[in-house]
């Protein structure tokens, strides 16, 4: 019979470690006024880790006083104690640890090229991602500067910049390198007003310089080409074109200077012709997907905003779509639709196809309401497809002919769009558009019959107004643990 006594080593170890017993290795970690000294066995260091294996081996170690003194300014004593006990008792316990903290035992870890105990933390990391929420720039930083956190830079700005607020919020933001700045402001699919972003980029350059007059009117050229250096390399980057005239007028005027004469010059044709195009710094609008939606983008709303204008070209981001309801998390049930959707005036319905990367949906510029039949006309909704939504190009839109059916209300059926173009019954959806009566054209794309669908949101379209205004529904015709891992191996 065996018998297994690992418990007693592992007391024994961690004994051993705690009392320095006959230690012969002196590790000095960190640099003032982080360092500490650690007292260690060299059996220990040599049987679990290659790293220190190779170091005694090529025999270059210095020796005082018959110890082995092993220095390592880049790591931090935090993270060597968590390494330490991974050594001795193959124990570690990330609990309490903070974004940075974990991120200091990954770079230690890594070089010390204990991969098991770095592939760990990075796991931990991702599982609990919030943790780099307390420090978002000191966090990023670390991770930015760092090649061994080169596979957690893109995890990290692909939590952040869905919520920009977690890092431009923070009390340290202005402390955030040129570099790491501009990688962010390149992003695609940074979740932020292009007004924000350049008061955000004006509250940065001026931290940079503690010399600047607080009233911007009372600058001297020498003030304007010093800031214009600052932010230089950002105002390629700002979508300008996507900020209002009201906005630019208010909160970028005063700095225009900074902005070269073409280039405000090209931005006025674009404010006072409609029809102007562009050209100069014509970056396309961001690619950001609606934080709050699991269906859709920034790219989708902008193309339906145009629909519901009727408009072949949208010019300024001014709209919001506010998620009512998701079927996934609300219920898919007529009694939550109605609860949450009913009495709310211009929404638009968006369900995503099972199997397949397909939406559809429609646009009802009226209310829904959860009285026994009410058939509604209007000239201005629609139902439009998607047979690819990763491909703007697919879509198809069709308005319907303002007959009564246009929107018809039942207190136990979804959202109806026409009589038999687009409904839900009973947590199914259905088409039928060969059977009159029709109020919309037939549109490829959107399923005859039944169809099983992954998922469908509600959103309120809303328009977008200054801040401490209401915002109203956008209507073109009325614009008003502890958490701990045993291992045995590295």
């Amino acid at each position: 019979m065996t018998y297994h006594f690992e418990t007693e080593v592992t007391k024994s170890l961690e004994r051993l470690l705690n009392t320095e017993t006959d230690y012969n290795v002196i590790v000095q970690i960190g640099e003032e006024p982080n360092f500490k000294e650690f007292h260690v066995h060299s059996n220990i260091l040599r049987c679990r880790s290659e790293h220190f294996n190779n170091l005694f081996y090529d025999g270059e170690i210095e020796k005082r006083d018959k110890k082995y003194i092993i220095y390592k300014p880049n790591i931090s004593p935090q993270a060597f104690d968590v390494i330490l006990k991974y050594l001795y008792v193959g124990y570690v316990d990330l609990t309490d640890k903070t974004g940075t903290e974990l991120l200091n035992i990954i770079i230690a870890s890594d070089e010390l090229n204990l991969e098991n105990l770095t592939k760990l933390t990075k796991d931990f990391i991702i599982e609990h991602y919030q943790l780099l929420q307390g420090d978002p720039v000191g966090t990023l930083q670390t991770v930015f500067n760092n090649k061994s956190l080169n596979d957690l830079r893109e995890y990290c700005l692909e939590k952040i910049c869905p919520e920009p607020e977690i890092l431009f919020n923070s009390n340290k933001f202005t402390q955030i390198s040129v570099q790491l700045l501009e990688t962010i402001l390149k992003r695609e699919d940074l979740n932020m007003d292009e007004i924000e972003i350049w008061e955000n980029i004006v509250r940065w350059g001026l931290a940079q310089e503690h010399n600047f007059n607080e009233d911007v009117s009372q600058w001297d050229k020498d003030d304007i080409l010093t800031f214009k250096r600052i932010i230089c390399r950002f105002i390629p980057l700002i979508r300008f074109y996507d900020i209002s005239p009201k906005d630019y007028m208010i909160k970028i005027k005063p700095y225009e200077e900074v902005l070269s004469k073409e280039f405000r010059d090209d931005l006025l044709n674009y404010y006072m012709i409609p029809e102007y195009i562009p050209k100069l710094n014509n970056l396309t609008s961001r690619n950001v997907k609606d934080s709050k939606s699991v269906i859709i983008n920034q790219k989708h709303i902008a193309l339906f905003t145009n629909w519901i204008g009727r408009r072949e070209k949208n010019k300024t981001a001014s709209y919001k779509f506010d998620l009512l309801y998701r079927a996934s998390r609300d219920g898919n049930t007529a009694i939550e639709f109605h609860e949450k959707c009913d009495n709310r005036r211009a929404t638009i319905t968006i369900i995503k196809l099972r199997d397949s990367e397909g939406i559809v949906g429609g646009y009802n510029p009226l209310e829904w309401d959860s009285s026994n039949g009410s058939f509604k006309r209007t000239k201005d909704s629609f139902i439009f497809s998607f047979t690819n939504r990763t491909d703007l190009e697919t879509a198809k839109i069709g308005y319907s002919n303002g007959d009564k059916n246009s929107i018809i209300c039942y207190p136990d059926y979804g959202p109806i769009f026409g009589y038999n173009n687009l409904y839900l019954h009973n947590g199914t959806w259905r088409s039928n558009p060969d059977i009159e009566p029709c109020s919309y054209p037939k549109i490829d794309g959107i399923p005859t019959g039944p169809f099983k669908v992954d998922d469908f949101e509600v959103f309120q379209v809303v328009k977008k107004v200054e801040k401490n205004k209401t915002n109203e529904p956008y209507n073109e015709r009325k614009r008003n643990s502890k958490f701990s891992f045993w291992t045995k191996n590295n």
